[in-house]
């Protein structure tokens, strides 16, 4: 088993982007505006954090935007390195994407649900860089794009982690005592977490230290 990247979500200011790299994360979800859940921050605070992460470690913008102009305006505003699309965006859409923003990672969010999931991402695998597999609904009447802190089918995202050939994150519902578990049935490239290592929407440093002491200390991976 290959060690998991660990992204760490709704980073709201430079001090917890700083303390999340501090203990390991390759990657940090700086959230737009979005119909619903936590995080939520102004682009103008997104492009000042970003401004600060190292090249190395990829920033994340989540977009609940499905019009390719709008996120090539807000990426030009963030600066960041990495969009997360959180919404369907068409597939004219994302070829636009890619040819207007070059060298910037596209990673769209599938909503684990039965069935349909499986198909919605192999469908769109070859379009973007990678997936994010977490819980939510769409098509809801007030939109749940992800934080919803919910656990969804594990099975499915494995299946859906062998029918594709692009790396994907698995998100929904992690904390510190589920992790391990859900790396070892799931096998993803990465895993993200959001209100798993906050208390009261704010980050919680022992439970960050302890979120990647058990990923670290509980699993055998491969070098």
């Amino acid at each position: 088993m290959i060690k998991p990247r660990v992204k760490i979500c709704c980073i709201s200011s430079i001090e917890e982007a700083n303390m999340a790299v501090k203990y390991g994360a390759s990657a940090l979800g700086l959230v737009s505006e979005m119909p619903s859940g936590p995080g939520v921050i102004s682009e103008k605070l997104i492009y000042e954090i970003a401004a600060t992460i190292p090249p190395a470690i990829g920033s994340f913008l989540l977009t609940s935007k499905r019009s390719a102009d709008e996120i090539i305006q807000q990426q030009k505003k963030c600066r960041v390195n990495s969009i997360q699309l959180c919404d369907f965006v068409e597939r004219s859409g994302l070829e636009k994407l890619r040819i207007e923003l070059p060298g910037i990672s596209l990673i769209q969010v599938i909503h684990v649900k039965e069935g349909s999931s499986i198909k919605e991402a192999v469908e769109v695998s070859p379009f973007v860089d990678a997936l994010l597999l977490d819980s939510g609904d769409k098509n809801s009447e007030i939109k749940e794009l992800g934080g919803t802190g919910r656990v969804h089918n594990w099975e499915i995202s494995r299946e859906i982690n062998k029918r594709v050939s692009i790396p994907i994150f698995l998100a929904g519902g992690l904390n510190l005592e589920n992790v391990v578990d859900a790396i070892k049935q799931v096998e993803p490239f990465g895993v993200d977490v959001c209100s798993g290592v906050r208390t009261n929407g704010k980050m919680d440093e022992i439970k960050l230290s302890k979120f990647f002491k058990n990923i670290n200390s509980k699993i055998q991976f491969c070098k």
